[in-house]
């Protein structure tokens, strides 16, 4: 029973973002398609058990899901054009296909579909980004509050909101047209982005790694790149996530976060490296850069070192100074100050990192952690470690702090 409760449940997390997609499509509403995904989870738990997990659990929940949109609908007298639609495009109707009913721009894809349906720009950013985690990423209100250092009831209203905008305004479901592409662009690669992040390192205490967001989140944004082919932060998103995700076997070992100077670069994926350096190269002839472009960059650096030691810091400062001007965050300053302690020392690293307002980011106690370690200030270093520790859900990162703090005289 509990083994099929899991794999309920991974399924679940697995099918989620394609799941809700192709219900936003058929039924034109991302409250009955949240729904009657629920009720679709509902009915797997209860029947799971009992039958066995089907030979296509994906597709099962797809057709149980979209029954019970169309009982919804029944039930609530709704005899509109949306109705007859989803009758026609339901299982049981002997006129069901897969192709959308409405114009759906440049590209059949529905995850995309949605990804720009929740960036309009009629939306306020926060709320786009929000919206799209929780929908296409599955990821809890709770995660993606964390993800952004937010209180769970602040996110959960920026996604309430955005949901609401989108059916006062009767947003659109479908990729626009290719002229229109553009004014999208910043807000559809911020959630690429996070969404790969979360894949990567995930917010929640469940897996430590998600492989399912970060090959959704690669995916994603190679049809971008079809669409975009010129455009080169979306070359630079697709390089930097293939960088990283080159990386992903080998981060964590024996349940522990390896981190990027500990790890077998044996095991790192060569061929995702070479087509990473690749578009990274093509940024660089174009010479328009961006934020992704420059993070794809500081990936190539790391990934070209044979070893740790053989690390070109000072090229990676020379990128975060870059970043810095584009992007003035105190994550970036985070992340440049830890390039710097291998450069400049530790001391002067930790200058940089006590001046930024990060005190409830995990990231930023582990760096204090290192840092304090590597000058010998092991009381510190302990308070440090303790109050990172408590900052994360991720246990594979848990695992890792948790023996360096042990490691401490």
């Amino acid at each position: 029973m509990q083994d099929t409760t899991e794999a309920v449940a991974r399924v679940f997390r697995e099918e989620y973002g394609r799941l809700i997609a192709s219900l936003a499509r058929r039924f034109g509403d991302i409250d009955i398609a949240q729904e009657a995904a629920g009720e679709a989870l509902v009915a797997a738990l209860e029947r799971w058990p009992k039958s066995g997990v089907p030979p296509n659990p994906g597709g099962w929940l797809t057709i149980t899901a979209g029954n019970r949109a169309i009982d919804r609908i029944r039930r609530e007298k709704q005899r509109d054009s949306k109705h007859q639609a989803a009758f026609m495009s339901s299982p049981m109707s002997s006129a069901q296909d897969d192709t959308p009913h409405e114009h759906t721009g440049p590209v059949q894809d529905d995850r995309l579909r949605l990804l720009f349906t929740c960036c309009h720009p009629a939306l306020a950013p926060e709320g786009q980004i929000a919206l799209t985690l929780r929908l296409l990423g599955g990821l809890t209100v709770a995660e993606i509050a964390q993800a952004f250092l937010v209180p769970e009831t602040t996110m959960a209203q920026r996604i309430t909101r955005a949901k609401k905008k989108i059916a006062a305004t009767k947003v659109p479901y479908r990729v626009p047209e290719t002229a229109d592409l553009p004014e999208r662009l910043g807000g559809v690669l911020t959630v690429l982005f996070l969404i790969f992040n979360e894949g990567y390192l995930a917010t929640g205490d469940g897996d430590p790694v998600r492989a399912e967001l970060t090959g959704e989140a690669i995916r994603l944004t190679r049809v971008l790149r079809q669409l975009l082919p010129e455009e080169p932060e979306v070359a630079g998103l697709l390089g930097l996530q293939l960088l990283t995700e080159a990386r992903r076997e080998a981060r964590v070992r024996n349940g522990q976060l390896v981190p990027l100077g500990e790890q077998d670069r044996a095991g790192w994926d060569r061929a995702l490296i070479a087509e990473g350096h690749d578009l990274v190269r093509e940024c660089l002839a174009i010479n328009r850069p961006g934020r992704y472009q420059i993070l794809a960059a500081i990936n190539a650096v790391h990934t070209d070192a044979p070893t740790a030691s053989d690390t070109e810091w000072s090229q990676v400062v020379a990128l975060y100074d870059q970043l810095t001007r584009l992007d003035p965050s105190p994550i970036v300053a985070l992340n440049r100050a830890v390039a710097v302690a291998e450069l400049d020392g530790p001391e002067v690293a930790l200058t940089l990192v006590d001046r930024l307002p990060l005190t409830g980011y995990h990231a930023w106690h582990a760096a204090r952690a290192d840092m304090l370690c590597r000058l010998g200030r092991n009381a510190e270093t302990k308070e440090s470690y303790d109050a990172a520790i408590a900052a994360t859900q991720n246990s594979a990162e848990r695992a890792y702090l948790s023996r360096k703090r042990g490691e401490l005289v």
